[in-house]
């Protein structure tokens, strides 16, 4: 049994707010976000980085729920979760979950959960910078909106917004540099940053994130329900549909699923008229949203006079891989009074799917004489494709 190393990194998540602005009747924590909790989230961004013990700061009578949450968002990586209770104030929240740091943490980083859509990206940035010196690093995103000081309701002058900046969590710290501040603070701070800043250590900066807002009111709880649903629609499976035919007439030996057919008509088209290998370009291309075949592949494209299925399905896969898609798997099914096509059924497969690096399963029926392909004309192919996000 693998036994995990224990970490030298620390997360310590807040999670102990009561939620009074959202007004959701529950703590904010443990608000739904999407199909998930806002806690949870939070901890998914977590859990995407590297090993850290991560210390959850619950809200006082619901550790058992935050515990169940929190070892849902860590998968595999349960024993690296210690939860426990906060405190009244945000400083009491964090100091509770300071004592609990194991010994061999040498780098804390304390974040908010209402900060549910912070990318692990963040996270990175904060732990290299205090990996690499920095006593103190918080993500900082830049103010757009124009400042003005008020008296009451009057402005009595403008804010430089080049001297400003918007502070996010997670913000990282030395253990010791932590520690210390927290243990001499004899005031409230609004964070974790002003807290060690008074106490003389300089605090850096790093990039923040846009997504990394903080959840307070309704609106903010709306407009991250929007990006979560967003962001399951851009991770779900696609599928698309594609088809092709051709008519006999063309020049040379016949060309379909990938195979050459000695002995039957050849199929007219730019290329090899291969009706199979061009109606999985088409389906593989609608599910990703890259057009169709004319698109990448037509009369503009000399290179592709003339090419056989490998030449097509390869590239195809090149540009879903490029636009983040991987190929699930492709059904096909052919149309035709000839070629017979059982018998080479499994070398087709094989050869379609060596080209488009996923299964392809093909089919072949006939239409008891009717339409074009009953009546030896040519041959149709209808293609069904699923595609799966990278990463």
């Amino acid at each position: 049994m693998s036994i995990t190393p224990v970490p030298r990194i620390a997360v310590i998540v807040v999670a102990a707010g009561s939620g009074t602005r959202l007004g959701a009747g529950a703590p904010k924590a443990l608000v739904g976000l999407g199909t998930r909790s806002i806690l949870h989230r939070a901890l998914e961004g977590v859990f995407a980085g590297p090993a850290a013990q991560v210390v959850v700061v619950a809200p006082a009578g619901h550790e058992g729920t935050v515990v169940t949450e929190a070892r849902d968002a860590a998968a595999d990586r349960r024993d690296l979760v210690t939860v426990v209770a906060g405190g009244t104030t945000r400083q009491a929240s964090v100091a509770a979950g300071i004592a609990a740091l194991w010994g061999d943490v040498e780098i804390v980083l304390v974040h908010d959960a209402a900060r549910a859509l912070t990318p692990p990206a963040v996270f990175e940035r904060v732990f290299a910078a205090v990996a690499g010196g920095s006593a103190a690093v918080i993500p900082v995103v830049p103010v757009v909106d124009t400042l003005k000081r008020v008296a009451g309701e009057t402005v009595t002058g403008a804010v430089d917004r080049a001297e400003v900046a918007a502070a996010q969590t997670p913000q990282g710290f030395r253990r010791d540099v932590l520690e210390t501040a927290y243990r001499v603070a004899s005031a409230e701070h609004t964070d974790d940053a002003a807290l060690v800043a008074a106490v003389g250590h300089r605090v850096d900066t790093v990039a923040g994130d846009e997504r990394a807002f903080k959840i307070t009111t309704p609106a903010d709880l709306e407009r991250a329900t929007r990006l979560v649903g967003r962001d399951a629609v851009a991770a779900a499976p696609r599928v698309g549909i594609g088809t092709d035919v051709h008519a006999f007439g063309g020049g040379g030996a016949l060309w379909l699923a990938g195979l050459e057919w000695p002995g039957e008509p050849a199929l007219a088209g730019h290329s090899d008229g291969d009706a199979v290998a061009h109606a999985i370009v088409d389906a593989v291309l609608s599910a990703a949203g890259l057009g169709d075949i004319g698109t990448h592949f037509g009369t503009a494209r000399p290179e592709f006079a003339g090419a056989h299925a490998d030449a097509f399905l390869t590239r195809t896969a090149e540009l879903v891989r490029a636009a983040g898609w991987a190929v699930g798997n492709v059904t096909v099914q052919v149309q035709a009074n000839r070629p017979r096509f059982s018998p080479r059924r499994a070398e087709a497969e094989r050869i379609l799917s060596a080209a488009l690096g996923a299964p392809v399963a093909v089919g072949a029926t006939t239409t008891d004489g009717l339409g074009f392909t009953g009546r030896d004309e040519g041959v149709a192919a209808t293609a069904v494709a699923l595609l799966i996000p990278l990463g």
